[in-house]
């Protein structure tokens, strides 16, 4: 009756983490511009908040400037105040239907906040893997307890569980150790 638990469904949850842990990632600013910094600005479009992305389209012309092409003149206006006030540290220029939004350079001390961050956006993904881990253990304990599995077969699952929360953790890891350097890259 092992078939009530799955490695693989372990695996899936754990990599659905490092997912959110990369889209988190991937809207922390590095000096560089990157069209999925705008990702989270909420635009006060037609009587309700839209995200960006459904009202213009980003792109990036430059290493230190976004693009703003707003599909609709009369939201001009309102995305380049979502721009300005999303806590981003942007400051936009319109030109008509274009805004350009150019990426100060980071000082030393931004970079350092903006590594703590990224420190503690993958401390929060290695919880929830732990979490998973947990959950993983706790299930087999359970299915042990009733008999359905032997100890010498929960002991193996138990290492393989063991096994995949590692190399979960360690290729969060990785993923913090490549984000600090393009961080703290001049």
């Amino acid at each position: 009756m092992a078939e009530e638990f799955s490695i693989d469904a372990l695996k899936s949850r754990m990599k659905k983490s490092i997912a959110a842990l990369k889209d988190e990632f991937g809207g922390l600013r590095t000096g560089r511009a990157s069209a999925s910094l705008l990702e989270p600005v909420m635009v006060d479009a037609y009587g309700t908040k839209m995200p960006l992305n459904q009202v213009a389209t980003v792109s990036v012309p430059e290493s230190r400037m976004l693009s703003v092409q707003v599909w609709d003149n009369s939201m001009s206006g309102a995305v380049e105040k979502a721009i300005r006030e999303s806590g981003l540290g942007l400051n936009p220029a319109s030109e008509g239907a274009v805004i350009r939004v150019p990426i100060p350079e980071l000082n030393e001390e931004r970079r350092r906040e903006l590594t703590k961050v990224a420190n503690n956006y993958a401390e929060q993904a290695r919880v929830a893997v732990r979490h998973i881990r947990r959950d993983g253990m706790d299930q087999l304990k359970k299915l042990e307890k009733d008999g359905d599995i032997g100890q010498d077969e929960g002991r193996t699952l138990s290492d393989q569980v063991q096994k995949v929360t590692d190399e979960a953790v360690s290729e969060i890891d990785g993923l913090l150790s490549t984000k600090e350097q393009e961080i703290m890259q001049v």
